[in-house]
């Protein structure tokens, strides 16, 4: 006798998927330590292999499960909350970072008691030059990102959507290739070091892991491009492009934050 659904819940098989990425993500962190204090990089990259391949197969199947008709409205609801939650936890991230910048910045301490702590004489970053491109890409990204949206939700626009998408990518992309630029200058001609300094130490440490969202959520773009070519999402239920523009949009925000705080206040007044 089949079993008739009398909820708008979706009940998920059981997986293998959160044992996979759950021994994958140790292996992830046990591997790195290892690697940091001379082992063989072996247990991290066999973590990473893990941790991706339960994030495509897992991905895979909420497609699938999208596609079958178990992504009710209640269902789309808790998925948002969920990426909502997601956020937020990335907010809290790059509030340590600025936390610190700041504070070392404002109430620098020294290495020793009883000494003054000396900051490094640096080449002053021209806020107006790199930095300020990039937030024009970005800003122009996230607004192509939008148009796209837009196109989907209130027209069904599927051409618009698509180059919605692809001009927000080509953008992700040139800010990611001039901040690769702008570190080869700071790093190879103007004397800045990853290490060894409190300033350098933030700074690279809150444009970098700012860059590598950047990474990720070009990446996140382009599997909804392809999904958006093959068909995928309608004006009611895109769930994983909302995801997408809502990470998006986060990371422009996060990047404004930088510019003004980092680039404009921390780095050209030195």
């Amino acid at each position: 006798m089949a079993h008739v659904k009398n909820h708008d819940f979706h009940i998920l098989s059981p997986s293998v998927y959160p044992f996979i990425g759950s021994v994958g993500a140790f292996a992830m962190l046990f591997g790195s330590v290892l690697w940091m204090h001379g082992s063989t990089p072996f247990l991290f990259w066999g973590g990473l292999v893990a941790v991706l391949y339960t994030m495509f197969g897992w991905w895979s199947e909420v497609v699938k499960e999208s596609h079958v008709g178990d992504h009710t409205p209640v269902v789309r609801i808790g998925l948002r909350y969920g990426f909502i939650l997601f956020i937020m936890s990335e907010v809290m991230f790059f509030a340590a970072w600025f936390w610190s910048f700041f504070k070392h910045a404002i109430y620098p301490m020294s290495e020793y008691v009883g000494t003054q702590y000396v900051p490094p004489e640096i080449h002053a970053v021209d806020p107006f030059h790199l930095p300020l491109i990039n937030t024009l890409l970005l800003l122009l990204s996230g607004c192509a990102v939008t148009w796209a949206h837009h196109a989907l939700v209130h027209n069904n626009d599927r051409k618009a959507l698509v180059n919605g998408l692809a001009i927000g990518i080509v953008f992700g992309i040139l800010f990611t290739a001039l901040q690769a630029f702008e570190y080869y200058e700071l790093l190879a001609h103007e004397g800045w070091e990853f290490g060894g300094d409190q300033f350098y130490s933030n700074f690279f440490m809150a444009t970098g892991f700012h860059g590598f969202h950047v990474i990720i959520g070009t990446i996140f773009l382009f599997v909804c491009l392809l999904r958006a070519m093959k068909g995928d999402f309608t004006p009611e239920q895109h769930v994983g492009f909302e995801a997408a523009a809502w990470y998006w949009h986060f990371v422009d925000v996060v990047w404004l934050f930088l510019f003004f705080a980092v680039y404009i206040w921390g780095t050209s007044g030195m």
